[in-house]
């Protein structure tokens, strides 16, 4: 079983940086990744790291801002992000442990998620 745990997140004004964190219990999964949320929207995903690759996939819309790192000593998975925007404002969510056979922007695919951090960016 593996557990995801996030921390930071938190309030920032446009322009600014914040780095997420994601720490889990065991390596056994072949992917981790990140989601958010924004209010009345679908999940979107931003980025995965494949365990056996260690180049990861962006999506277009955080590409050149985010990045994505793990620490394999401290098993903790982090996002860190730049040049926030308004629209940046979401609920922030890791998860691990990837089914193939679809696409990595499928939430159903992933077995284990944390339990969300906020992000908002004020203008």
């Amino acid at each position: 079983q593996v557990h995801l745990v996030q921390s930071g997140g938190g309030s920032v004004q446009a322009g600014g940086s914040l780095r997420l964190s994601c720490a889990y219990n065991e390596t056994t999964h072949n992917a981790m990744a990140w989601f958010r949320q924004a209010p009345g929207q679908e999940y979107e995903a931003l980025v995965i790291l494949w365990t056996q690759n260690v180049i990861p996939h962006y999506a277009d819309s955080v590409k050149d801002r985010f990045t994505i790192s793990r620490d394999n000593a401290a098993n903790t998975l982090y996002l860190h992000m730049n040049r926030l925007q308004p629209e940046d404002t979401a609920m922030y969510y890791c998860a691990a442990d990837f089914r193939v056979g679809g696409s990595w922007r499928e939430t159903q695919r992933y077995n284990y998620w944390g339990q969300g951090t906020q992000v908002t960016v004020s203008s």
